[in-house]
């Protein structure tokens, strides 16, 4: 789907060794591209990038820049090797502080004497940051400028995104049709072409599948204009029939 003028666009930047290394899978994304696709937000880019200062601040630079909004994840937690936080304070020239009311919502959370020092890292946000509310662990995420600095583990990341999500101003809620066919996408590829040359505001994707043994691929389209949606979501199936293929599911 091309980006108009007048909408937001978004970037997510993971940042995790872990993650990198394969030996933990990101299970975020996808519930923040669903969520601000409600919200009318493009998704525009994600990158998975490691726990090195230098990195983490050119990164949170870049998209700050070109995005709308950024959402980071990961490496806010208490151990020695969780310098998101701190790297981001310096990408903003900010002083980190303990921020008060950070410390009580975990006071909340912890039994009396366990609220130790490694735990209290948690309540250092860059000055000036907005907390975001954790409401399962209770150590807030936060807000600088256009940067949501979010909880890796995803029970806590949505939490801390469903928080946040009235801060974000989107647009017209995105859009999605899809059609299943038995063709593959070598024998669709170039009416494809011509159908999402003639109209950019409603995108076009193919994605092959394997099942029962059977090739075929679904096709995704995307757009804020319900009726081109339509039109175009038309114009596909009319090309799968005249291609000899045949429309095994369409979901709207």
């Amino acid at each position: 789907m091309s980006v108009t003028n007048t909408q937001k666009t978004a970037g997510v930047i993971i940042i995790g060794n872990e993650i990198l290394s394969g030996r933990t899978q990101d299970l975020n994304v996808a519930y923040i591209g669903k969520s601000l696709e409600k919200l009318g937000i493009v998704l525009a880019e994600v990158m998975v990038i490691p726990d090195v200062e230098e990195t983490i601040i050119d990164r949170v630079r870049s998209y700050s820049s070109n995005y709308d909004y950024v959402f980071t994840t990961g490496g806010i937690g208490p151990t020695h090797d969780d310098i998101t936080t701190e790297s981001i304070a310096k990408a903003f020239g900010a002083k980190l502080i303990r921020h008060p009311d950070a410390v009580a919502s975990m006071e909340r959370y912890y039994e009396p004497g366990t609220l130790t020092e490694a735990r209290l890292k948690m309540a250092d946000v860059p000055e000036g940051a907005l907390l975001i509310d954790n409401h399962v662990s209770g150590a807030p995420g936060f807000q600088i400028n256009n940067v949501f600095v979010l909880a890796g583990v995803p029970d806590i990341m949505r939490s801390m995104f469903d928080a946040l999500m009235e801060r974000l101003i989107g647009g017209p809620p995105i859009l999605t049709a899809s059609v299943f066919t038995n063709l593959t996408e070598s024998r669709l590829a170039e009416g494809m072409k011509q159908i999402q040359e003639a109209c950019p505001a409603v995108s076009i994707g193919s994605y092959p599948y394997f099942k029962r043994g059977e090739l075929g691929v679904n096709i995704v389209l995307r757009s804020v204009d319900e009726s081109l949606l339509s039109k175009q979501l038309t114009l596909i199936t009319t090309l799968i029939e005249k291609t000899g293929g045949v429309v095994l599911e369409e979901q709207r």
